[in-house]
């Protein structure tokens, strides 16, 4: 059974991250960075997985979500998150490849393309989960929508939590056991149950999506030159097919993957198919045999 041990990690900017870290330090360092709103344990899986495959993973908490630390003003634009990546990533022995989910997509491509043309040592590789320099603004208002609907009032109980997951994805089996819903969720002093996240993240994320975000991912993605691969979903709210078009057009030695039957969250849709293109990647990474291929399943 693969050990996960608690890291943390002190930035420049004062800000403290936390996270876990699974297999050896001697293993190819693989850094995973979750979507808005979510905390390190969506990658509980994945972590494990690539652990026991042999790599050294490291699941954080984005600033401002699970239990690292918040942006003492309130600051939560992509530029922060892309900042914190590369700090993080620096912290390791040899540059890791980033797979990053939505929001950690975005900054992870932000701060390759970008900022790591800036003398920053950035990524040996990058994986953009359903995140794309274009994006459907409609399924990105969903996701702010359902994020916002709660996030002063909170719930009564797990189970009201539960029930509102549930309608805002009603295509995935409702679980029997709350412990994983638990772990994005914190009991305050009144009883009730809040997301795992500053309620001010919201706001900053809402503000940022006018701000010429495709132009520069786009830019950011055309500089691109590590191996990567872009895994959609394929009933995604947010990325469409136009997307992963522009997306190869953007990035012609890229691979795409899609996975049929997951939604916009699509490690916790079709979590054993995700795993394993994960570490098909990897493997095609670490064998120096980099990426090309496109493919579906």
């Amino acid at each position: 059974m693969q050990n996960r041990h608690s890291v943390s990690f002190a930035l420049p900017s004062g800000i403290v991250l936390k996270g876990d870290r699974f297999g050896s330090d001697g293993g190819h360092a693989v850094l995973l960075a979750h979507g808005g709103g979510q905390t390190r344990h969506a990658w509980r899986s994945c972590g494990a997985k690539l652990g026991r495959a042999g790599y050294h993973a490291v699941a954080i908490d984005l600033r401002g979500h699970g239990k690292s630390d918040w942006s003492p003003d309130g600051d939560y634009r992509v530029d922060r998150f892309a900042e914190d990546l590369l700090a993080v990533a620096d912290t390791f022995d040899r540059p890791p490849v980033l797979v990053g989910a939505s929001l950690g997509g975005s900054s992870g491509l932000l701060a390759q393309g970008e900022y790591a043309l800036q003398d920053r040592r950035g990524f040996a590789g990058l994986v953009l989960v359903d995140i794309a320099p274009r994006i459907r603004q409609e399924g990105a208002d969903k996701v702010l929508g359902f994020m916002a609907e709660n996030v002063d009032t909170g719930f009564a109980s797990l189970q009201d939590a539960a029930d509102a997951v549930a309608r805002y994805l009603p295509h995935r089996p409702r679980p029997k056991n709350l412990d994983g819903l638990a772990k994005n969720l914190r009991q305050k002093a009144d009883g009730r149950y809040y997301w795992h996240w500053d309620p001010r993240f919201v706001a900053s994320s809402q503000r940022s999506q006018g701000d010429g975000r495709t132009q520069r991912m786009e830019a950011a993605a055309q500089s691109l030159t590590v191996p990567a691969l872009l895994i959609r979903g394929t009933n995604s709210e947010l990325v469409d097919a136009a997307a992963v078009q522009r997306f190869a057009e953007l990035v012609p030695h890229a691979e795409i993957v899609d996975i049929a039957g997951a939604g916009h969250m699509v490690a916790g849709d079709r979590n054993d198919r995700f795993n394993s293109t994960i570490l098909e990647f990897l493997q095609s990474w670490s064998s120096g045999q980099g990426a090309g291929a496109s493919g579906s399943g």
